[in-house]
Formats: C-alpha cells, sequence, structure tokens
C-alpha cells in the first residue's frame, strides 16, 4: 500500500496538482533521495509517452472517421484502400518517434542496470552487512507525502532523515547504546521512542573495535526515567540459549525471537555471539535479552551469505567501552541498571515493560 500511495504522490507531482508547498516539500526530498528522484524521472517519460500514443490513437481515430465519410459519400471505395499500404503509411510517419522513445527507454535501462551493478559489487566485497537501514520513502511513511504532506512540512523532525538504526538506554538519565558504524554516519541525530516523541542527541563516545557507542539525549524535553528494569549481563551465555531482540527494522518498534548460535562471531571473533534470529536493516544497535530479561548483547551485523546468521558484540564490551570513557577523562556520570523488573515475567509482558527503553536512532 505504501508503494502505491508513493506513486499517487509522484502522480500529483507530474500532473502539477501539489500546491507550491507540497510541491517545494516533495521536491527536497528528490534531491536527498535518489530512489525518488529516479522514480520521478521514469514516471514522466512514461507519461509522456502515454500521452503521445494517446495523441497517435486520436489522429487514427480522425483518420478513419474521414475514411468513412468519404467512402459513405462515394469520393473513394473501401477495395482502393489495403492495409498494408496504411501501415506503411503509419511506420514511415512515426517512425522516428518510436526509435527516439524506444533510444529514451533503452538508455533509462543501461544506466539503472550499471547503477545497480555497481551497487552490488561494491556490496559484494564482504561477507557482512551492518544493519543500519538506509530509508527509502516508502518506508517513512509515504502517506506523510499524500495526505499529511502540508503538515509534515512544519513537524518537529524537519531533518527527512537518511539513516535508521536502534539503541537501549543504559542510563535514564538519557544515555543510550547504540553501533559505531551508526553514529559514524550521522552527523545529526534524534531519537524516538515508542510513544513517536523525537528527541535531539549527540555521539559522546565510540569504540570501532566492539562496534559500540554512547550517545546522550540533549533534547529539553526529555524526562529522566528511573529504576530500568533490567541489568547487562556481565558474563558469557551459553550456547542454544533463547534470546529475544528489539529494534526498528521499520517506522514501529520489531520483536525477534532465537537463540545464540556460536560463542564467538565473525570469524572467531571471541567479544561477539554468533545467533540465529531474524533482523533486517535498522536493527543495528538493538539490545539482545535472555529469559531472565537480562542483555546479554547488542546486535552488530549479519552473514549476507547465509540466512539467520546475525553478530551481537558481547553487552560485557559496555563495561569495557565505560572504562574507557572514564580513561579518555570525560566526567560523565553513567550508572549501569542492575535490576531484576523483567525476571520471571511473562514473555508479552517482558516486551510490554522493554519496550519504553528502547529507541529509534535516525539522522543523516
Amino acid at each position: 500500500m505504501d508503494e502505491i500511495l508513493l506513486l499517487e504522490t509522484v502522480e500529483r507531482y507530474i500532473k502539477g496538482e501539489m500546491t507550491s508547498q507540497e510541491k517545494a516539500f516533495f521536491e527536497e526530498i528528490r534531491k536527498k533521495d535518489p530512489a525518488v528522484d529516479q522514480l520521478v524521472v521514469e514516471h514522466t517519460f512514461l507519461f509522456h509517452e502515454l500521452e503521445k500514443q494517446a495523441d497517435i490513437k486520436a489522429y487514427k481515430h480522425s483518420l478513419y472517421e474521414v475514411e468513412n465519410k468519404l467512402t459513405e459519400e462515394g469520393v473513394i471505395r473501401k477495395e482502393q484502400l489495403k492495409g498494408k499500404a496504411k501501415i506503411i503509411f503509419l511506420w514511415k510517419k512515426y517512425k522516428r518517434s518510436i526509435a527516439v522513445a524506444a533510444s529514451i527507454a533503452g538508455l533509462v535501462s543501461i544506466v539503472t542496470t550499471v547503477l545497480i551493478s555497481s551497487y552490488n559489487n561494491n556490496l559484494g566485497k564482504s561477507n557482512i552487512t551492518y544493519l543500519m537501514g538506509k530509508i527509502q520513502m516508502t518506508e517513512r511513511k509515504v502517506a506523510q507525502l499524500d495526505n499529511k504532506i502540508k503538515e509534515d512540512a512544519k513537524l518537529k523532525n524537519p531533518t527527512n532523515p537518511n539513516f535508521r538504526a536502534t539503541g537501549f538506554l543504559i542510563d535514564g538519565k538519557g544515555f543510550i547504546i547504540t553501533n559505531a558504524h551508526v553514529v559514524n554516519r550521522m552527523k545529526t541525530i534524534y531519537v524516538e521512542n515508542s510513544k513517536g516523541e523525537y528527541f535531539t542527541a549527540q555521539a559522546v563516545y565510540s569504540d570501532v573495535n566492539s562496534d559500540l557507542a554512547v550517545l546522550k539525549i540533549t533534547d529539553t524535553a526529555y524526562k529522566t526515567i528511573y529504576n530500568l528494569p533490567y541489568s547487562i549481563n556481565k558474563s558469557n551465555s551459553s550456547l542454544g540459549e533463547q534470546i529475544f531482540t528489539l529494534g526498528y527494522p521499520r517506522n514501529e518498534i520489531v520483536y525477534g525471537e532465537g537463540y545464540v548460535s556460536a560463542k564467538s562471531g565473525n570469524e572467531g571473533d571471541s567479544t561477539a555471539y554468533q545467533i540465529s534470529v531474524s533482523v533486517n536493516p535498522g536493527n543495528s544497535g538493538g539490545p539482545v535479552l535472555n529469559t531472565k530479561g537480562e542483555i546479554i548483547g547488542i546486535i552488530t551485523s549479519k552473514n549476507s551469505t547465509a540466512d539467520g546468521v546475525v553478530f551481537a558484540t558481547k553487552s560485557k564490551n559496555i563495561y569495557t567501552l565505560l572504562e574507557s570513557l572514564k580513561k579518555s577523562g570525560d566526567t560523565l556520570s553513567i550508572k549501569i541498571p542492575n535490576n531484576a523488573g523483567l525476571r520471571g515475567l511473562e514473555r508479552e509482558k517482558q516486551v510490554e515493560k522493554m519496550e519504553e527503553f528502547v529507541f529509534m536512532v535516525v539522522g543523516n
């Protein structure tokens, strides 16, 4: 349905049915999202070709009208008109337009194929895929472009973020853990909670080796949250241990469940786990919890050549990260939660209580 709404919005733009404010907002999106710009270009070409075909059809209809009128008046006879001759006449008249249209269509196809091939070749250089999602228009509440586009031009999120990932609180004062590869791609950072509230944030420390980063919510609208109901595990988890995840591969929080499938990560990395769970771009930085409601890891990446092979840096790396932060001379006071508020609860209740502390991380 989102794709249909996007196509309808593009059609309104091409037909000039948008207001000046809507048009300006949509053109800004075109500049920032090549996929949308390409869609507009292709559909503009398609609309023009359809208009040409409609003109040709109308012209042919006029010819038949004249032919019938002349036949009825006895000026010409049907047997004088040969079908083959009419086809040759039309081909000679319109072959240039048809050739140009075919050339343009072929060029668009070739350019698109080259771009896609280049992109795929770059991805193929590694079998590891980071799970930070590039936000496409169809994922970014496309209905905003149609039913709510006027409203969105004035909304609290004016940056039109290009990337999306996940993070979770380690201190209710506004300190969030996510991946280093997430914040290293973002110049401006916002976080959004499960209630749809946006807050400005900034990266205060990151470590590429553990692929972890600490964010601090700097927005004055944020209220400190007390008594986070979970703990950060310092010990290693067991092979086969049941786990669940929460993250933002889409514009709402998504639950996944699986198990620890290896005690080491990619290429035997002892600082990470391999877990079997379904994830998608946007899950980067999401917490991995065991049945006791303890955070045992943070999702970082997946194997792009095998389904369900996901890697999560071990939660004890958070303690190492914060020690490094202290040694760097930073005076931030971060208190890691050590509560058992999720222990013993049914899974649905654990997820319900946990949702409040998992954030979508967006930026550009």
